[in-house]
């Protein structure tokens, strides 16, 4: 065999050599069971940190649907204005007008005037604190993870009829379409003797699940007339629920929507978006994304480490060959490159594998779950804890793009030492003893 100096770089006798000392058993020389582990060990690490952030992204985007699904993606509201009594005031009483003058803001969906109210509801002899929504039925379906839940009994047609609550409270209360839900409020009726509380009932006329515990647990939809009326609010509304068509964007319309609320004569306005309402979450959520990410990079460098044990160990026991190899005319750029492509063919071969382990977790997540909360004996997610009521996974071709570049880039790195070690391999003292 003849080789030649001035053979092109990853030439196919090269590919061939590495090939051989890839597949040689351990009684040949080779190092196969090292390699093996070291592909092992890449795939888990490429797979672990593919299914963490798909999961992280899922349960992030999960979130942020329930929020903009369920809630205004800006809230305004009249500045506090302190009362006769000493208490303070901020509900609109142009509420119509206004609500008019933020919806024709361009970007502006639609925008509802609202009642808010904290109450205790009782049935079947149990009771519990709902958090009371006063809304026109046409807003109401305006919500999608209200209108258009991942469940739901009922009809959100006969709202008109009666009241809207999650499938928390219906749990909670033992209730059922058409059951009566009584609702107390300390702020009632005022008499000689004081304010006595007010209690009504209404029937339930539709169950939704918006996908968030909080919301399912907390909510009650109440037509805003009757929800005038039931908190003392004639005339007058606490809030005007804006809804926007990008609302990540929101923070930027905030200014146009104060000037359309202000405009002729209107109160001073406020803005909350939902930004400021879930942002410190989100950031948190962020900052774990990239803690997460680094730890799990820490992962795959060891992972990639493994590949240089295997390769020291080949470039000893393969000390012989490399010596014939470069008596034979093999440059040590020859040589580099044909331990490099043993190292990185490991590092490619592992990625991938991890890729495919990874892609697979993300798509099937919920058989895969169910089988782990099957096997535990349940429990093993806890709405009530993290918010939603399932593990989410959101394959983002970015994060499998990110996954990929760190391991190879590892493993094509850590492959260069030991390649280097064996390329400047005195051929002499490589045949001394043999």
């Amino acid at each position: 065999m003849t080789l030649s100096r001035s053979a092109p770089p990853f030439a196919p006798f090269e590919w061939m050599i590495a090939w051989r000392y890839l597949r040689a058993r351990r009684a040949e020389g080779g190092v196969s069971v090292m390699t093996w582990i070291s592909l092992i060990g890449v795939a888990l690490a490429v797979f672990a940190l593919i299914a963490t952030l798909s999961v992280r992204a899922g349960f992030r985007a999960e979130f942020v649907d329930t929020i903009l699904g369920a809630n205004a993606h800006v809230t305004i509201y009249a500045q506090p204005q302190y009362s006769e009594t000493g208490g303070t005031d901020r509900s609109i009483t142009e509420y119509a007008a206004m609500a008019g003058r933020i919806a024709a803001v361009p970007g502006v969906t639609h925008a509802a005037p609202l009642i808010k109210g904290q109450v205790m509801a009782s049935a079947n002899s149990y009771s519990s604190g709902v958090e009371v929504f006063g809304i026109e039925a046409a807003d109401l379906e305006g919500l999608p993870r209200i209108a258009s839940p991942d469940q739901s009994f009922g009809d959100i047609a006969d709202f008109g009829n009666g009241v809207a609550i999650g499938s928390g409270v219906a749990r909670e209360l033992g209730l059922a379409i058409g059951d009566q839900i009584k609702l107390i409020s300390p702020e009632g009726v005022k008499t000689a003797f004081g304010t006595s509380p007010r209690v009504s009932s209404y029937p339930v006329t539709y169950i939704f699940t918006a996908g968030r515990y909080d919301i399912d647990r907390t909510r009650l939809y109440m037509p805003f007339a009757e929800a005038q009326s039931y908190f003392n609010r004639e005339g007058r509304a606490d809030e005007i629920e804006v809804m926007v068509t990008d609302p990540e964007r929101a923070d930027v319309m905030v200014p146009a929507l104060l000037d359309a609320a202000e405009a002729e004569g209107g109160p001073v306005a406020l803005a909350w978006t939902w930004r400021d309402a879930s942002g410190s979450f989100l950031r948190a959520l962020d900052m774990e994304d990239n803690v997460m990410f680094v730890i799990l990079s820490v992962l795959v460098l060891i992972a990639s480490m493994n590949i240089v044990s295997g390769l020291i160990m080949l470039v000893k026991n393969k000390g012989r060959d490399i010596g014939i190899l470069r008596t034979m005319g093999l440059s040590e750029g020859s040589v580099l490159r044909v331990f490099f492509i043993c190292g990185a063919s490991t590092g490619i071969i592992g990625t991938i594998a991890g890729v495919v382990l990874g892609c697979l977790f993300a798509i099937y997540i919920d058989p895969i779950f169910s089988v782990v909360n099957f096997v535990s004996g349940g429990g093993v997610w806890d709405p009530s804890i993290r918010g939603i009521y399932e593990l989410p996974a959101k394959l983002q071709l970015g994060d499998v793009l990110s996954a990929v570049s760190l391991s190879l880039f590892l493993s094509f790195v850590v492959t260069i030492f030991p390649a280097r070690r064996a390329a400047r391999m005195n051929p002499v003292e490589a045949l001394r003893y043999e």
